[in-house]
């Protein structure tokens, strides 16, 4: 039996990182939104690394709360270590990365989303969602039989979609830390002709840190100096937790490789494909034999739990084999083993099926994001969830939706890879996968996204009242900069100049010249008299902009040149097998995925150069005789 139980304006199903931040997202735009999760106790749970943050995804993070998203703040209110990753590279390429307190990490997200206006949270099975004739939304159904309505439902669903945890010879369905797995919800995308494939990911064990001898390891700590990943945390936690470094050896190797029949990544059991950048420490072994070690970090799970995370040994291999293996490392000869590591094969929608706003081409009103787009990690889930939950919200007012094109952020370099490119095996974000990451810096992403979250209706007065601020002060400190001129007789300059073996003044330079020099930055000028003090979030970018503007100015001309064909708008019911010229297989392509601009078309798998260069000249054809806009 079935009953109404409710309407909203947008409903998440799915309560980790990606449906946070949707639901959030929807409810602060002004919609009514339900959150569903299998488990209330498990909403925004860190089943694999207690982390945030690191290469790439610590960009992400950074973007996800410019936009005005919940995940910055909460790792800055709970996080027990945290560092400044790649600080011997560029700036590009510099990454934030915190070692999080997992559980307060969960407790004060869920304080979060169940005080939010707008939003309501239930505990709830959801086994179909409800589609019209015409292919649009209109809800969903639970286990219970409460049917609840909306023109927007979005699937967050994680690793839950028929999940099957896998360790050794033994199997059973189920989602991540042995919670129930959403069996019938799989099938009912079926039915509704959404096509899923099949991935695997794993997690390694924890161990009880009492049984571990960490002076046989190198320690690992954060760092003295704060971070933030908010541009609105004034304050962390202060905790300096270390990890440690440890070393697999020939002994764990030789363990491994005499069990190698018992792991079901290898007698066939698992049929998921893996991800390729987190590979399971069998999977590692047995690909780089040559090594004679792999390294492995011990991360703390919390300040209240003896638990340790032994990352870089994801492993299904059976439990007394992880045992064994576990007790070859050094310092670890008495491990006590507190949870078993496993695999865990999941469905997945194939992400070619969305556009670029995150909507399922085919179902109006169907968003999907997080994992179930075929991603792997925490900030790839959240960074989507928040754009569905944007998009699913101006939807529901009638607004176009919100893109983020591949020069605006990493989170549009992820999604038009997704939607554009597909992916054959769990998407992990990296700083290559970006070509304009010289001017995606972690650094300016408020400069890059505040304002956009604000014309959608999601950055706060407050959020937004800081960012002009901080962007009002940038702007007139550069102004000065170039109208200063200090002369060769300032005798406090020229005392540093010397002091850094930096060439001495000839003659009048303007201070935005000199802080061209990279021996000179622009606390210098504040120590010497010749600037006032400034935030330090303020000095850096003045730093960035100046000491690298030759190379951000061949990167804004490279955008100019992508902005030229991001521009040339293609239709969405475009016959492409009737334009001649096109390759059988750039047709092919093109219908299924439906570019929306000539920019996405070449960067479709299988479209050519000459491809494009046909898909041009056809669209200059049409433009002329009237067809389409230019």
């Amino acid at each position: 039996m079935t009953y109404e139980a409710g309407s909203y304006d947008c409903i998440v199903v799915g309560a980790g990182h990606a449906g946070c931040e949707a639901a959030l997202a929807a409810a602060r735009m002004g919609c009514k939104t339900l959150l569903v999760t299998l488990n209330m106790d498990n909403i925004a749970l860190m089943p694999c690394n207690p982390s945030i943050g690191g290469p790439a995804k610590g960009h992400l993070v950074r973007e996800i709360d410019a936009l005005g998203g919940e995940m910055g703040r909460n790792i800055d209110d709970t996080y027990i270590q945290i560092r400044m990753l790649n600080t011997g590279k560029g700036p590009a390429v510099h990454a934030l990365r915190a070692q999080a307190d997992k559980y307060a990490y969960q407790r004060r997200m869920i304080y979060i989303l169940q005080g939010q206006d707008n939003l309501n949270v239930k505990q709830l099975l959801v086994e179909r969602i409800l589609v019209s004739d015409d292919k649009r939304v209109e809800g969903i159904e639970t286990s219970t039989g409460a049917i609840f309505r909306s023109p927007a439902v979005i699937l967050c669903t994680g690793t839950y979609l028929r999940g099957k945890i896998i360790v050794g010879e033994v199997s059973y369905w189920g989602g991540p830390n042995n919670q129930h797995a959403a069996m019938n919800l799989s099938h009912n995308l079926r039915e509704l002709g959404i096509e899923l494939g099949r991935f695997k990911t794993g997690t390694p064990a924890r161990v009880d840190r009492r049984s571990i001898d960490f002076n046989q390891m190198l320690i690992q700590p954060g760092d003295e100096k704060e971070h933030y990943f908010s541009f609105l945390t004034e304050r962390g936690t202060g905790y300096n937790i270390p990890c440690y470094l440890a070393y697999t050896n020939e002994n764990t190797h030789t363990v491994i490789r005499s069990n190698l029949h018992r792991s079901p990544l290898f007698s066939g059991v698992i049929e998921g494909t893996g991800p390729r950048y987190c590979p399971s420490i069998e999977d590692k072994v047995v690909r780089f034999a040559d090594k004679e070690r792999h390294q492995l970090f011990l991360e703390p799970e919390g300040m209240g739990t003896y638990e340790i995370y032994v990352q870089g040994m994801s492993s299904s291999l059976p439990e007394e084999v992880q045992m064994q293996f576990l007790r070859t490392i050094k310092g670890m000869e008495n491990m006590e083993m507190m949870r078993t590591g496993y695999a865990i094969e999941y469905d997945y929608v194939v992400p070619t099926q969305l556009g670029l706003s995150l909507e399922m081409k085919h179902i109006s009103g169907l968003f999907c994001a997080g994992q179930i787009n075929g991603t792997s990690g925490y900030e790839e889930a959240a960074a989507q969830g928040l754009m569905a939950g944007i998009n699913a919200a101006l939807k529901v007012k009638g607004r176009p939706p919100l893109i983020l094109k591949r020069s605006d952020a990493y989170i549009g370099v992820l999604i038009d890879d997704l939607v554009t490119k597909g992916t054959n095996e769990p998407y992990r974000m990296m700083t290559s996968r970006a070509e304009y990451r010289l001017i995606l810096r972690q650094d300016n992403a408020d400069l890059r996204l505040t304002e956009k979250g604000w014309e959608v209706g999601l950055v706060t007065a407050e959020r937004y009242a800081r960012f002009k601020q901080k962007k009002e002060q940038l702007e007139a400190e550069m102004k000065r900069l170039k109208e200063t001129i200090v002369t060769p007789s300032y005798q406090e300059l020229a005392k540093l100049l010397e002091e850094r073996n930096s060439s001495p003044l000839r003659q009048g330079i303007y201070l935005y010249d000199l802080l061209k020099r990279t021996e000179i930055t622009y606390q210098d000028l504040i120590n010497v008299g010749l600037a006032a003090e400034l935030p330090e979030d303020i000095k850096e970018q003045i730093d960035i902009q100046i000491k690298y503007e030759g190379y951000i100015a061949k990167q804004m001309s490279q955008v100019e040149r992508f902005e030229k064909l991001e521009n040339r708008v293609i239709p969405t019911d475009l016959d492409y097998y009737g334009i001649q010229g096109l390759s059988n297989e750039a047709k092919q392509k093109l219908a299924s995925i439906r570019p929306t601009s000539v920019g996405q078309a070449s960067r479709i798998s299988g479209v050519s150069p000459a491809d494009v260069s046909v898909l041009l000249i056809y669209l200059e054809q049409r433009r002329r005789q009237g067809g389409i806009d230019a």
